[in-house]
């Protein structure tokens, strides 16, 4: 079978043909995250016949994901997600480059992985990260599709699309946090259609067909098949070159101390530590250390008086990200006995199963 024949149905449309089937093939397209949206994104991108696709994806497949991660199979659990992705994209289509690659996206690899494709589709479900994209793809020069979606409604727009409006443009403020779908829940059903609504905006892209969603932001809401667009401008405050960067990933990063979930055991009882939990109140898994204060990423800077320079301070969000930007604000007050939590209120949920608080 040859490539018209499998590609027959979208070459006879006039705004594709030959020609554009072949822009297709020559595209290059990094998906960062390969859960639910990105299991929508994959294989309409691989069936289309884009020509090389990265997968960005460190997680493995748990049973919980696959009421919606529809690409994966119950025997896949445990495998990496990204590999799994693969394997199911060369049995779609083997003329398809895929590159798996299974370590996190992060500030010391972004802009050497993202220099290597066209177009950066973000299909992550976490705040920071999508900020680390946008600044990555605005160093690069290349343009961010972006999906989100929170219970039943989903959203999606082109960032920094031919020097158009970036994600710092529509969202400014880097520590208003969103629940994740760990903490919000969701439906398939929601993740597919915006995975699918993203895919599109890469299409068109690639053909350079249609209107693409540049300075334009559309919403969904799957319950009542209500569908807004709406416009937003560029700021030019927004844009950020290599050096600003290097300076707020690479440098900062080098600069937070970091403390495992295992290490601090055996503290988690001593006066003299503070843990301090910066996640928003209604973020799951509970952490009731009889030492720990709860004040949130976005108010920490209004409230610091709340806390105490000589103590020594455990900070942890979710995951180990927003704990990070917590230490750097507090470093910059002057705290200088802080450190952030590997992995969060994720990785200390088993030790608070062992011990009775």
């Amino acid at each position: 079978m040859n490539d018209s024949t499998r590609y027959n149905r979208q070459i006879i449309l006039t705004e594709i043909g030959d020609t554009g089937q072949q822009k297709l093939s020559k595209a290059k397209v990094l998906i960062i995250g390969a859960g639910g949206l990105g299991a929508a994104i994959l294989p309409y991108l691989a069936a289309a016949g884009v020509g090389e696709i990265g997968i960005v994806d460190h997680d493995v497949i748990e049973i919980s994901n696959l009421h919606r991660q529809v690409i994966y199979k119950t025997s896949s659990i445990g495998k990496h997600k990204a590999e799994e992705a693969k394997a199911m994209i060369t049995e779609l289509n083997p003329l398809v480059k895929v590159n798996a690659i299974t370590e996190k996206l992060s500030a010391k690899n972004a802009i050497s992985l993202f220099e290597k494709y066209d177009i950066i589709v973000d299909a992550t479900d976490n705040i920071s990260i999508k900020y680390l994209i946008n600044d990555a793809c605005t160093v690069t020069d290349k343009p961010m599709v972006y999906g989100s979606v929170f219970r039943f409604q989903g959203q999606v727009s082109v960032f920094n699309y031919k020097n158009g409006p970036t994600y710092r443009c529509l969202y400014p403020d880097e520590n208003n946090q969103s629940a994740s779908c760990i903490d919000a829940g969701v439906i398939g059903i929601s993740v597919g259609i915006i995975g699918m609504l993203q895919a599109n905006e890469v299409i068109k892209m690639i053909l350079e067909i249609g209107e693409v969603l540049s300075g334009k932001i559309l919403v969904y809401n799957i319950l009542n098949n209500d569908q807004q667009k709406y416009d937003f401008e560029k700021n030019v405050n927004s844009v950020m070159n290599k050096e600003v960067f290097q300076e707020k990933y690479i440098i900062a990063e080098n600069q937070v101390e970091e403390i495992s979930a295992e290490e601090i055991l055996n503290e988690i009882n001593e006066n003299e530590v503070l843990f301090l939990d910066v996640r928003n109140p209604d973020e799951l898994p509970k952490i009731s250390f009889k030492n720990r204060i709860q004040i949130p990423l976005m108010n920490l800077e209004n409230e610091i008086e709340k806390l105490d320079k000589n103590q020594e301070i455990y900070v942890f969000c979710q995951s180990g990200i927003r704990s990070k930007m917590a230490v750097e604000l507090l470093q910059k007050h002057q705290f200088e006995n802080v450190k952030s939590i590997v992995g969060g209120a994720l990785a200390m949920k088993q030790l608070t199963e062992k011990i009775e608080l």
